[in-house]
Parts: C-alpha cells; sequence; structure tokens
C-alpha cells in the first residue's frame, strides 16, 4: 500500500521541483515520482509509470552494483549526496548520467520505512568533463613531444602567477613535478640566478602593463649548484581586468651557451691549432657576407691570398653543382637548430680544374633575440684521399662479387660439361664401332664421317667449358713466356684478315712463368681473335706487349686480389671502338657476345679468364667508348722450384700410354652409372679380346662378385663419382672380398684429395677421363700388361 504524502505544502514542492524526486522502498519498488522524474525517464504521468518500475536495482541503474552501493551508503551515513551514476530512461532505456541526493525516513520504532530522494540528469556536465580530460590527455601526449617545458600561466595586476598547465617537461630543466608547480607558483622564482633577476624583474614590469611579447636568456641554479641557461618564449592569449592569460616555453639551451664560451675563450688557440692540423680555418659572418679564409683553406684549393676574395659566395660558387643542393640543407638544418651542428662533404673545384673533397665543418656561435644565427665558424678538411679509398674499396667488394659470380658460372659449367662429356664419348665410341661394322665401302661411311666431325667439334667446345671451369689437366711446366707468345704469333700473322697489322713489343729476356704451354699460346689466340673481330671490318692495329712489372700490395689486391710481387704482364691492344660499361662488366661471362647470332659461343674470354686464374694469374680491362681495349693479363714469374714442389721443366700429369699387345682372355669387370658408357666399353673390351662384365653400380658389381667367389677377375676398373658407391667405396670393398684384386678408378676430376683416399684404398690406378674409347682401352691394356708383369 502507497504510503500518503505529508501534510502540507510538501505535495505542491514535490510536484514542481526542476530535477527529479521521488520516494522508493529499500527493496526497490518506486512509491511516488515527480513530473520531472517521470518526464526523465520516458513517461507522461506518475500513474503511467509507477506500476512498471518493479526493482530499480536491475531496471534502473545501468550497472546493477551502484544501487547496492548507493544502500549501503545510506544505511551508513543515513544520507547520500552527490551520488553519480550512470542509469537507463526506464522506458526508452536511453542511457544518461545523473546525480542523486537522499536519505532514508524511518517510524517512531527507527524502523526504516522509505528512501526519499532527488535526481539530476549531469550527462551534459558527464560529456564535457570527459571530453575535457581528453583534451588535456591530447595536449599531455602533444607537449611531452617537445623539448623543454610548455607552460599557460595567469598573471594578476599584482604580479601573483596561477599555472594553468605545465608540460614534463619541466623535469628536465628543473627536475620538478608538473604538479608542484601548479601548487606553489613562485617555486621557480627561488631557482632564478642572482645575476639575472633584475632581467626578469623588467619582464614581470612589462606584462603588468598590458599584452606583451617576451623572449630572452637567463640562467637558473639549481639546488646541486649547478647552472643552466635557459631561453624563454612566452606570449599573451587573453587579457582583462582580472589579469592575463600567457602561453609560452622554455628550453634548455645549456649546451650551447657553453659551447659559445669555450669558443669565445679559445677562439685564437682552437684556429691555431687547427691550422696546425693541416684543416683550414673560416669565420663567416652571416650579415654581410664576408667570410674570413685562412690561408690553408686558400692553398688546400691551390689559391695564393689574392686569388679569392674573402667572401662566402666565393667558394659557393666553386662547389660542385651537384653538391650545392645538400650543402644548404644542411646549413639551414643548422641554422633551425634542427642539427646541433654543420656538417657536409662537398667538391670544390682547385685552380687547377681538378676537384676535391672536403668535410666542412661549424657551428653558429652568435645568434640575435630571435635565434637567427648571425656569426658561424667552422673547418674545411681534405678528404679526397678518403674519397678515393672509398671507391677502392666498393670496386674491390664489386670485383670480388665478380670473382665469386665467375665461381660459380665455372662450377655450373663444369658440371655440365662432365655430363656432355660421357654423351659424346658413347657417341664417339659407337661412331667407331659402327664404322668398323659397316665396312670401310658401306653408303653409311659419309654419313658417320660427317656425324663424327660434329661430335669433334662438340667436344672441342666441350674442352673450352672444362678449361673455363679450371677443371681440365694442366701440364704446368717452368718455362720462358716470350718463346711462348713468338711462336703463336707467328700463327696468328696467316690468320689475320686483311687490313689489320700486329704489331709485336717483346723484351729479349724470357721472362719465365710456370704455365701450360697449350693454354697460354690459347689465352692469346683468343684475345687476339676478340681484337680482330672488335675492330669489325675495319682496318687498324693489334698490339701484343710483353713486359716485367712489379706490383706493390695495393695494385695487386686492385687488378685481382694478387700477392704483391714480379710478373710478367702479357697485353693485347686494338684500336677498336671500345666498350661501355655494361658491356665490361659482362665481358667474361659465358656465352655472353655482342657479335651477331651465330658469329661467336660468347666462350672464348670466359675460357681465357678460367685459364688465367687456373695459372694463379688476373686479366684486366682497360677500354673506353671510342678508344679502343687493352687486356693485361699478369702471370706470376717463376724462379728455381716451384710453390708446389716440382722440379723445373717436370710437366705435371698422366704420362701418354705405351702401346701394348693385346691381352687376350684376360676378365675385366667395368663399373660406371651412365648405361650407354657401359654398354659401349663392353664391347668394346669384348671386341679387343677381352671377357668383360659390366655393371652401372658399385653395388651390382660387389654382389656379382660374392656370388661367384671362384670367378676369376684380372682387374676392376669403377668410375669415381657415381651414385649410391662411389670408385673408392667399391675399392675398399673389394679390398676385402679379394685382397689381391687390382682395382683402377676413372674421374674427370683428379685431385690431391682423390689420389689420396684412393692409395688408402689399395686402388692401383687413378686415371682421368679418356678423350675417346681407344684411349680408353690403350690405358687398361697397359693396367693389365703391369699386373701380368708384376
Amino acid at each position: 500500500m502507497t504510503p500518503p504524502l505529508s501534510d502540507g505544502d510538501f505535495s505542491t514542492l514535490f510536484n514542481f521541483l526542476p530535477i527529479g524526486a521521488y520516494r522508493s522502498l529499500p527493496g526497490g519498488q518506486m512509491l511516488r515520482a515527480n513530473q520531472a522524474l517521470v518526464e526523465l525517464n520516458g513517461y507522461a504521468s506518475e500513474a503511467e509509470m509507477l506500476p512498471l518500475v518493479k526493482d530499480i536495482a536491475l531496471e534502473w541503474y545501468v550497472d546493477p552494483e551502484r544501487r547496492a552501493a548507493f544502500r549501503r551508503q545510506l544505511e551508513r551515513d543515513g544520507f547520500v549526496r552527490g551520488f553519480v551514476s550512470e542509469i537507463y530512461r526506464h522506458k526508452t532505456r536511453e542511457r544518461v548520467w545523473v546525480s542523486e541526493n537522499a536519505h532514508g525516513v524511518r517510524d517512531a520504532d527507527g524502523l526504516l520505512r522509505y528512501y526519499e530522494g532527488t535526481v539530476e540528469d549531469i550527462t551534459d556536465r558527464i560529456r564535457d568533463q570527459r571530453a575535457l580530460r581528453e583534451s588535456e590527455e591530447q595536449l599531455r601526449q602533444i607537449t611531452s613531444q617537445v623539448p623543454g617545458m610548455v607552460f599557460s600561466v595567469f598573471v594578476t595586476p599584482d604580479g601573483r602567477r596561477e599555472y594553468r598547465y605545465v608540460s614534463s617537461g619541466v623535469r628536465d630543466i628543473y627536475g620538478l613535478e608538473p604538479e608542484d608547480l601548479m601548487r606553489d607558483p613562485m617555486l621557480v622564482a627561488r631557482y632564478r640566478h642572482p645575476d639575472d633577476v633584475p632581467l626578469l624583474e623588467q619582464d614581470l614590469q612589462d606584462i603588468r602593463k598590458g599584452p606583451v611579447d617576451l623572449g630572452g636568456e637567463f640562467r637558473i641554479v639549481l639546488p646541486d649548484g649547478s647552472v643552466k641557461w635557459v631561453f624563454r618564449r612566452s606570449y599573451a592569449v587573453s587579457a582583462s581586468e582580472e589579469g592575463t592569460l600567457r602561453v609560452g616555453v622554455l628550453l634548455d639551451i645549456t649546451a650551447r651557451k657553453q659551447a659559445e664560451a669555450a669558443l669565445h675563450a679559445s677562439e685564437a688557440l682552437w684556429k691555431l691549432a687547427l691550422e696546425s692540423a693541416g684543416d683550414g680555418v673560416w669565420d663567416w659572418n652571416l650579415v654581410t657576407g664576408e667570410e674570413y679564409f685562412s690561408s690553408g683553406i686558400k692553398a688546400m684549393f691551390g689559391y695564393t691570398e689574392g686569388d679569392i676574395a674573402n667572401f662566402a659566395v666565393e667558394l659557393d660558387a666553386r662547389t660542385h653543382p651537384d653538391d650545392v643542393p645538400q650543402m644548404q640543407a644542411d646549413r639551414q638544418a643548422h641554422f633551425e637548430g634542427r642539427a646541433p651542428v654543420y656538417r657536409n662533404e662537398h667538391r670544390i673545384r682547385c685552380k687547377d680544374g681538378s676537384w676535391k673533397w672536403v668535410l666542412s665543418r661549424g657551428m653558429a656561435i652568435a645568434r640575435d633575440e630571435n635565434g637567427k644565427p648571425l656569426r658561424m665558424v667552422g673547418t674545411h678538411t681534405d678528404i679526397t684521399e678518403h674519397k678515393l679509398a672509398e671507391a677502392q674499396h666498393r670496386a674491390l667488394e664489386a670485383q670480388l662479387r665478380e670473382s665469386q659470380k665467375m665461381e660459380a658460372i665455372g662450377t655450373l659449367a663444369g658440371g655440365v660439361a662432365h655430363d656432355f662429356n660421357n654423351l659424346l664419348a658413347a657417341i664417339l665410341g659407337n661412331l667407331v664401332l659402327a664404322r668398323e661394322d659397316v665396312g670401310e665401302h658401306h653408303p653409311a661411311q659419309e654419313s658417320l664421317i660427317e656425324i663424327n666431325r660434329a661430335a669433334i667439334r662438340a667436344r672441342q667446345l666441350v674442352q673450352q667449358i672444362l678449361t673455363f671451369s679450371r677443371r681440365q689437366t694442366q701440364e704446368m711446366v717452368r718455362q720462358p713466356l716470350t718463346p711462348l707468345v713468338e711462336e703463336a704469333l707467328g700463327l696468328m700473322r696467316s690468320l689475320l684478315p686483311a687490313g689489320l697489322k700486329l704489331v709485336a713489343r717483346l723484351p729479349a729476356a724470357g721472362l719465365p712463368v710456370l704455365a701450360d704451354a697449350t693454354q697460354m699460346q690459347q689465352v692469346l689466340m683468343n684475345l687476339c681473335t676478340n681484337a680482330w673481330q672488335a675492330m669489325e671490318g675495319r682496318s687498324g692495329d693489334i698490339t701484343v706487349a710483353l713486359r716485367e712489372v712489379r706490383l706493390d700490395a695495393s695494385q695487386a689486391l686492385q687488378i685481382g686480389g694478387l700477392a704483391g710481387g714480379a710478373y710478367a704482364c702479357l697485353s693485347v691492344a686494338d684500336n677498336g671502338p671500345g666498350m661501355d660499361e655494361a658491356t665490361q662488366q659482362r665481358i667474361f661471362e659465358p656465352f655472353f657476345t655482342t657479335k651477331a647470332p651465330g658469329t661467336g659461343t660468347g666462350l672464348g674470354l670466359a675460357v681465357v679468364h678460367g685459364i688465367v686464374k687456373a695459372h694463379r694469374g688476373a686479366i684486366a680491362l682497360h677500354s673506353q667508348p671510342g678508344e679502343g681495349a687493352r687486356f693485361d693479363v699478369y702471370l706470376p714469374l717463376a724462379a728455381g722450384a716451384t710453390d708446389d714442389g716440382l722440379v723445373p721443366d717436370t710437366p705435371v700429369g698422366d704420362a701418354a700410354p705405351v702401346a701394348a699387345p693385346v691381352a687376350s682372355g684376360k676378365h675385366v669387370v667395368y663399373i660406371d652409372d651412365y648405361e650407354a658408357l657401359v654398354f659401349l666399353v663392353g664391347r668394346l673390351l669384348r671386341k679387343q679380346g677381352y671377357r668383360a662384365s659390366t655393371f652401372e653400380s658399385g653395388e651390382a658389381a660387389l654382389d656379382w662378385l660374392r656370388a661367384h667367389p671362384t670367378e676369376a677377375v684380372d682387374l676392376v676398373v669403377s668410375d669415381q663419382n657415381m651414385p649410391g658407391m662411389s670408385g673408392v667405396d667399391v675399392a675398399r670393398e673389394v679390398r676385402q672380398l679379394r685382397p689381391g684384386l687390382r682395382v683402377a678408378i676413372v674421374s674427370g676430376h683428379v685431385n690431391d684429395k682423390l689420389l689420396a683416399e684412393a692409395a688408402d684404398a689399395g686402388v692401383c690406378d687413378v686415371m682421368g677421363k679418356q678423350d675417346s674409347m681407344d684411349a680408353l682401352g690403350e690405358a687398361i691394356r697397359e693396367l693389365l700388361e703391369r699386373t701380368s708383369a708384376g
């Protein structure tokens, strides 16, 4: 039952309050609501609203816990004041913010009967407060990025201050928190340097006279006794009878002032010191444009005292046009305070027309009250050699990358050539057998001969690729280079096209080198061929020169990673069209050619590069468009025994096989993973009177040997590089199965490591890949005869 309102005029007051008023039971049921509260909840009348309100805690408060907090406070204190909550308008469920005041009403026995209170809509106030907080947070974030202290202060006519805002930068300058200064506005006055107090007092007097912009520098003394220089700039943003609101910024300029003081105190000393250190000194009056140039600066560029007037524009006019924009940008960055010092590298034209690189460093040592620089001093340091060293370093890095690229291409080319060689061996071997099978007068002989010629040309191409990849066996002999060159030139003279003249400039000395004679003559032939083809049918000279040169460590490194020492330099030059930079970068790449399709393989210079590298030498190219080209080949001079411990005039390589009679009836086991070669070798051996058992893997051959322990075998010949077991692996297993059985290995890449492993496995001989089936047959025959003799 709804308790009646008390007598008197309460009912009138209740209904006409401009804010909501209510009476509710502690359990949450609404008993009465005035018109303002009814409208707040979206209803037209109290009669419409009251039956629909069952539980205020669940139906009204956005957070039902607020009702519990409301009741706890009422029970504890008997009233609440300014209780702020977010609620729903009961009918529309729109969310609004309200402030409640309430008290509990008790009967004569002290029992709580109901609550009475008021409700005020404060949504706009909450929204404004939230916006203010967000605005303040944005201001805090923005000013935290500004160096120094940003502030807003209200100054009354009598000089009292009230800081409205202080950024966190106050910590960096004064070591105070923003709240400290806002609580005690006169706190910073205690930090004023005694000598600067009159200056600050004058600023305060100017403020009292009316809105004024202020700027200047002053000192503060911190509690630890240290002194800081501070630059202040502030403006009046509003003024009234109550006072003036000002905003401004304080910047710590201690470092700059210390630099200025040190500069002024030792100006003569540092100028003298810098001059003696080889740096030129300049002192620039930015107002008049006059600039003092020390004698060191003028001498640095080859000028005398009277050659250059003492104005900044004089050197600026001699600055390389490409460097001017960056120089001006670096100056401006320092003038505007974005860079603490001016630093720039640029080129200046010398009196003789050459260019010198200088490192220019400086600092503005005087500024006006607006911070505009008035005077700037600094130095010029000659860094030309440093720049050249940088360029050389970049060139060496490019050369290293080029060397690595060529090495990778060589490895790829060698692998391809190895497999291709196997194909050609099968083709050529079968051609020989086919020609024997069909007879000398068979009509197919003509076609077989043409196939044989094409295969021979293909094999020669493979040899070039192998030479480029440095996998070809070399006969390195200590011998004079001059006779080799003379012999090659004799052949070249008969091959040169009409209109070309071959000029030789050879020394009397032999210039001994450790070299493969055939390959070195191939180098000269390829270079000369490349030279005459570059002439493109025009007349001209091809000059071949040979001389001894001594390279220091730096020169040798730049040429091609050589060691310093004595070298024979073989040069081939032409006066043809020359090459651009892009062509020079790729000239030694295999299959790269500037010739028309079908007129060149692109392997000539690649082979030259491979041969020279294999001879521990280097090749350099000098060319400009329209000025011809010159290739310089550097080979280390040899004296006495070589670095490999070879006795002079002792060739490195396999001895030529000696012919021997056929040993018929001998049993040879041949192993190779290449099916065509296995078939071909088996057929060849049988044709020469041998018994032949052929297998395509080491595992298959070993299985056969285990299955036929009594089968006589005279020799096992195995390829080294096979999937699964290698030739050396096969030799080890054969040694266990049949200790007396001789094993030979065939490899396209014989090296010291393979020879050592083969010897350890008991291999009787390691043979290089043969050029023909006949050569392989001769090698096997020799091994068998040596076995018989043993």
